[in-house]
């Protein structure tokens, strides 16, 4: 009978004590389902902790747990600044295609911005980028390099062969200016400006900055996320 316990030997009273059922109330289908979605959530939640935790842990290792005397060469941008949403900006190669600015995420850049006559400290921050790249070894193919030209001058052919392995971009100087800002009293193409692989603007370098300072900042950068960025897009 549902609901209550049945004993046999209330029905026959010469029956023997010690042989004795009782029938229980059947399972609530309804309960269990129940009970099975939430097990359901909790274990895709716990699923989620376990892919995301090596993210947070390396930006927290770098934002949150400075050893005392560490101190970044770069300044943080907090909050960091996502890049401008495709409908609100243009980029175009040299050639005069098209490249979506999303086509940026997914990799670590270290961008220049400047006009395309590139004068002296232009050409500096451009050797800059590519020997930076090349010292991080193992590293490198994590780091793209960025050269955001800001008007419609021409490139001179002699640079080309240096910008062979990196991203040569015209955009418009005022759509460039809602991504980077300088330092004040500084111009824009004063800084390197060091972007996450989520399309975030994160640390802005000094005008006239050491390398071998950047170097650093750059290395404790690919140490604190090696377990979650891979080589390549």
């Amino acid at each position: 009978m549902s609901g209550s316990n049945y004993s046999v030997q209330a029905e026959h009273p010469d029956s023997d004590p010690l042989v004795q059922f009782s029938v229980h109330s059947m399972p609530n289908p309804t309960q269990s389902d129940s009970v099975r979605t939430r097990r359901g959530r909790l274990k895709m939640l716990a699923v989620w902790a376990v892919c995301a935790a090596p993210v947070v842990a390396s930006y927290f290792t770098y934002y949150v747990i400075r050893p005392q005397g560490r101190v970044n060469y770069g300044e943080l941008i907090q909050p960091p600044v996502s890049i401008p949403a495709d409908a609100t900006w243009s980029l175009q190669n040299l050639q005069g295609q098209a490249v979506l600015p999303s086509s940026l995420k997914g990799q670590w850049l270290l961008v220049s911005v400047a006009g395309g006559e590139c004068d002296a400290r232009c050409e500096a921050h451009l050797y800059q980028q590519r020997q930076l790249r090349e010292i991080l070894g193992k590293d490198k193919d994590r780091l793209d390099r960025v050269w955001l030209v800001t008007d419609q001058a021409p490139v001179r052919a002699s640079l080309l062969p240096g910008l062979a392995q990196s991203w040569v971009l015209r955009a418009p100087e005022e759509a460039v200016r809602r991504w980077f800002q300088p330092e004040p009293g500084h111009a824009l193409g004063q800084h390197l400006y060091l972007v996450d692989p989520r399309g975030d603007w994160m640390m802005r370098f000094p005008a006239q900055a050491d390398p071998s300072k950047i170097k650093k900042d750059l290395t404790r950068l690919m140490k604190a996320n090696e377990s979650w960025d891979q080589p390549g897009r």
